[in-house]
């Protein structure tokens, strides 16, 4: 082993340590291990950030930016509508769910196709009174599996197209995964909706007591402030004081006028004026026991509410949400969007008191309560989806017909070879945004720039395990290991390890590390490196073991209360089902 060799890989170990840590975040973690084999003289200064304009990255970020354009002119919800006929049957709607999800991911990320339909099995979870653990995890696995289809369907299959363009000198073509991709994938549904599940352990499948859509009149009381007593007088910021945020004031109400609901803190309360607060029971009566405030009954508060021209509504925190680690009290919701946070779920559970205390998680229910102008607004910027019913945008048909046409013929395009994927879907997305289809901030935040940094960083990496010949080092130790066995054994190990390193590295991470050495695989055995590197971009794309391996993984793991070891017990079968079939398939679609 080189010095530069030693380099590289004791680079890479320290990595995979803190990516598997997960103290620090995949993106950081990739840009310090580019810029150590940077000062170390192993990855070229000229070359450091060649990654970011890799073709693998542009088209990363232009599937991003077109899974949020689809989104918007309504093709999504259109393919949602459906499942609706399923309702009431839970088999087939659960099955219908699952292979709704598996078609989306085909054509858009795998994250995307997901958040678009977590939000309806968490819904339809709750309206037919099936746990969510049922259907969430088959949820992320089916948008993992649909990904395998497409070249545009999952990152990994990108990276691999790319990488076999720079060493053989064309791409993998847009179908060309689909014979292996689309076969494992109606296996790996199959074994889902008909088995998988039932590998779950029975706690997780068992209904809660309160799982049911929030019933938030236990925690909203009126009162009305005495004259002359102590509340007269007093800010509602100085009044939320007495139970130190327990307690919220939701609205004022003076006299005979309406109910003015959100007020500001400074705003001052008078005799008679009548209070709308929400918190928990106990906290309810400790603030009326300090005096001032007396009883005048229980709070019938819906998003229905004319009188207080009010929507109340359910929605799910998404992955990347600026919410996730904070409360309630330091996002400052009322100062900032003018909207109330009144309760949260977690695991099926509600949790209305002390809310001001409660870090928000991934995956978290919350119910807001706010104008509609200001829900609508707030919403999309605190990085949360709604749990109400989507229904199809029919005041827009022109966008909804442009935005299709447009995706389709990027597609076709690209089969037809008049231009390569990563030149293809951003002129489209360039026609989308000259026809206000998609707006230019909704470019920019639709991008995960975590997971751009991640391919831009890691790209020079994987790389440098190629030019410093430490792919070849692997290659040998995987055919001393193997012996004289034939190919197969050695594309089955392949496979195999592959999969066995996505459940803990970054799936992308994975496809750059392992490909240059499929290909030296391939090259040794005089065999074809096609097999290999098909081999490569399924099973980096088959995280099935752990909630860490897949973001769509980590996704579901809060709001269907699955603990670590769930995973395992759906994903091990899966994955032998994965790779009963995919071996051969490969062989016979892509001869060794």
């Amino acid at each position: 082993m080189t010095v530069d060799q030693a380099v590289v890989f004791v680079t890479i170990a320290i990595a995979l340590v803190f990516f598997i840590w997960g103290r620090w975040r995949y993106d950081l973690v990739a840009m310090m291990a580019l810029l150590v084999l940077l000062i170390t003289g192993v990855v070229p200064a000229g070359d450091a950030f060649a990654g970011f304009a890799h073709p693998a990255v542009i088209t990363v970020a232009s599937v991003l930016v077109i899974t949020r354009a689809l989104q918007n002119a309504g093709v999504i919800d259109a393919l949602i509508n459906l499942i609706a006929p399923a309702r009431g049957r839970t088999e087939l709607q659960i099955g219908l769910q699952t292979a709704t999800t598996a078609t989306l991911s085909t054509f858009m990320n795998n994250v995307g196709a997901l958040a678009i339909m977590l939000p309806v099995g968490l819904r339809n979870a709750y309206h037919a009174k099936y746990p969510p653990a049922r259907s969430l995890m088959l949820l992320a696995f089916a948008s993992l599996l649909g990904g395998l289809v497409t070249l545009i369907g999952t990152p990994p299959n990108i990276i691999v197209s790319t990488i076999r363009a720079d060493r053989i000198g064309t791409p993998f073509a847009m179908f060309d995964y689909l014979p292996v991709g689309g076969t494992i994938a109606v296996a790996g549904i199959l074994y889902l909706v008909l088995l998988g599940w039932r590998f779950l352990p029975r706690a997780r499948l068992e209904v809660p007591s309160s799982y049911s859509p929030f019933d938030i009149e236990p925690y909203l009381m009126e009162v009305r402030v005495v004259e002359g007593g102590k509340a007269d007088g007093q800010t509602v910021g100085e009044l939320e004081g007495r139970r130190l945020g327990a307690v919220r004031v939701a609205g004022i109400g003076a006299g005979t006028r309406e109910m003015r609901m959100i007020p500001g803190r400074h705003d001052v309360v008078g005799g008679g004026d009548v209070l709308l607060l929400q918190g928990d029971a106990e906290s309810l009566a400790g603030f009326i026991d300090q005096g001032g405030l007396e009883l005048v009954g229980k709070a019938k508060l819906t998003a229905a509410d004319p009188k207080a021209d009010v929507e109340i509504d359910e929605v799910i925190v998404k992955p990347g949400s600026m919410l996730i680690g904070q409360t309630p009290v330091s996002m400052r919701l009322r100062r900032r969007y003018g909207i109330n946070m009144l309760a949260i779920a977690r695991y099926g559970r509600e949790i209305f008191t002390r809310l001001g205390d409660v870090q928000i998680q991934v995956g978290d229910v919350l119910m807001f309560q706010g104008a509609r102008t200001n829900l609508a607004s707030a919403l999309p910027e605190l990085g949360c989806l709604p749990l109400g019913d989507r229904t199809l945008s029919i005041g827009k048909p022109r966008r909804l017909i442009l935005a299709a046409a447009t995706f389709v013929l990027a597609i076709a395009t690209t089969v037809a070879g008049l231009l390569p994927i990563h030149v293809a879907l951003p002129v489209a997305i360039a026609v989308l945004a000259l026809t206000q289809v998609i707006r230019l901030d909704d470019i920019y935040s639709a991008i995960d720039w975590p997971v751009i940094v991640l391919l831009g960083a890691m790209i020079p990496v994987g790389d440098a395990v190629a030019s410093t010949g430490g792919d070849g080092l692997v290659a040998g130790l995987i055919l001393s290991a193997t012996g004289d066995l034939s190919p197969v054994w050695v594309l089955l190990v392949l496979f195999v390890s592959t999969m066995l390193i996505t459940d803990v590295l970054n799936n992308n991470a994975t496809a750059l590390l392992m490909a240059p050495i499929a290909l030296t695989l391939a090259d040794r055995l005089d065999a074809n490196p096609d097999t290999f590197l098909m081999a490569v971009a399924i099973a980096a794309s088959c995280a099935f073991l752990t909630p860490i391996g897949h973001q769509s993984n980590t996704l579901v793991m809060a709001p269907g209360g699955y603990r670590f070891g769930d995973y395992w017990r759906v994903g091990l079968p899966l994955s032998i089902t994965v790779t009963s079939v995919a071996i051969p398939m490969l062989l016979l679609i892509w001869p060794l």
